[in-house]
């Protein structure tokens, strides 16, 4: 039978095995997920108490040194503590995306404190602001971590103020014993809050997929329009790649705002400035037709497999926060997708309430964007099929 001679039947397993192995490394980053060291800010503000035995009370400077004592004994630990100097300057970081979290100690807390063990006991407060909207995965996991840090200092304060009037032989009032429950309030406030129609927070990630294929796409239909063409020159060749540009842009605008469109109205999702985002879109979608078309043009259509693996391998890692990928795929994947600048872009203006601009984001795409645009129009020095014999008649 011929089916047997055929050497694709025996290549088969080959390369079965390939394509597992290859997509079985995209689930790599996402299984047991490992988060380390994740910017969290600690503000001490409390400014101590003088004790009727002329000793000071600082609980606030107390407790952030043990905090960051304990991360410091501890290798790996999941939290990189960044002392801050007050709220005004942790609330500019946090809207920096500096930070995933922050503990911040009132000025008032000792005082507070030491009212607990008085006939007109004030139970001591500590902020905890979450910063939703840099990552809600991150974000949320050092919300939970910060809520046990604050659940342990009430257990260790409780156990001292008890002990104390122990030692003392004291009685306490109902109104002291009801706040000895939980001595310490904890205030939590969320930062540049996802909202409730954004997927989660996920708003971002769930754009991408649809702007990347409609960019494989564009790039792909006009490819094979400019490879029908013939060329006689590299100057005519020159002209037709001006041209796959210009289409470019025309789709950038089509797919920008036609994708900001469907998603705010179709899918509901909750975009607060509609020209701004279809704007920014419009340029990431010429971003990635530029740099599609720019190796289509060198490699030909050879080259698209190239974007589908991004796809598939970058997809995963852009709901990620970097400090939960190991080293390798942060240094050289995370890294380098393109793709991350979209993410990031629309996180701002989505959720920290900022407009279309020169933003860091806006940035890379445009040197990005300017990179593929010059190899793209390097590519009129590849000589065609066409433009060898078409010289030689003209020179006949």
């Amino acid at each position: 039978m011929n089916f047997f001679k055929n050497k694709l039947t025996f290549i088969s397993p080959i390369v079965v095995i390939a394509v597992l192995f290859i997509f079985s490394l995209t689930l790599i980053p996402s299984i047991s997920p490992s988060p380390k060291d994740m910017p969290v800010a600690i503000v001490n503000e409390d400014t101590g108490i003088t004790l009727p035995n002329n000793t000071e009370l600082k609980m606030g400077s107390t407790i952030s040194e043990n905090i960051r004592s304990q991360a410091i004994a501890k290798q790996d630990t999941p939290i990189k503590w960044i002392e801050v100097n007050n709220l005004k300057e942790v609330q500019k970081g946090l809207d920096e995306k500096k930070y995933y979290a922050a503990l911040v100690i009132p000025k008032d807390f000792s005082k507070n404190q030491a009212s607990l063990q008085t006939l007109a006991p004030i139970s001591p407060e500590i902020k905890i602001l979450v910063n939703q909207g840099l990552n809600p995965t991150a974000a949320n996991l050092a919300s939970q971590m910060l809520n046990g840090i604050v659940d342990g200092v009430n257990t260790n304060i409780r156990t001292q103020i008890l002990e104390g009037f122990k030692m003392q032989g004291n009685t306490i009032t109902t109104e002291q014993a009801a706040l000895l429950v939980s001595p310490i309030i904890k205030k939590v406030i969320n930062v540049n809050e996802i909202g409730t129609k954004s997927a989660n927070g996920n708003a971002p990630i769930s754009m991408f997929q649809p702007l990347w294929m409609g960019s494989i796409a564009g790039a792909v239909i006009i490819f094979f329009s400019f490879n029908k063409s013939k060329f006689s020159s590299r100057k005519n060749k020159l002209t037709g790649i001006s041209i796959q540009v210009l289409m470019g842009m025309i789709l950038a605008l089509i797919a920008g705002f036609g994708l900001t469109f469907l998603a705010n109205s179709m899918l509901g999702l909750d975009i607060p400035k509609l020209g701004d985002t279809g704007l920014f879109l419009s340029l990431t979608y010429f971003t990635f037709f530029l740099m599609i078309s720019a190796v289509l043009m060198w490699l030909g259509i050879k080259g698209l497999p190239i974007f589908i693996l991004m796809l598939f391998f970058g997809a995963p890692l852009l709901a990620m926060p970097p400090e939960f990928l190991s080293p390798f795929y942060r240094n050289w994947i995370y890294s380098w997708l393109p793709m991350r600048q979209m993410i990031e872009g629309l996180r701002e203006l989505f959720f920290f309430g900022k407009g279309f601009g020169w933003s860091h984001s806006a940035q890379m795409l445009t040197w990005i964007a300017l990179g593929s645009l010059i190899v793209l129009l390097c590519s009129s020095l590849k000589k065609g099929k066409h433009e060898g014999a078409d010289e030689f008649h003209s020179e006949a």
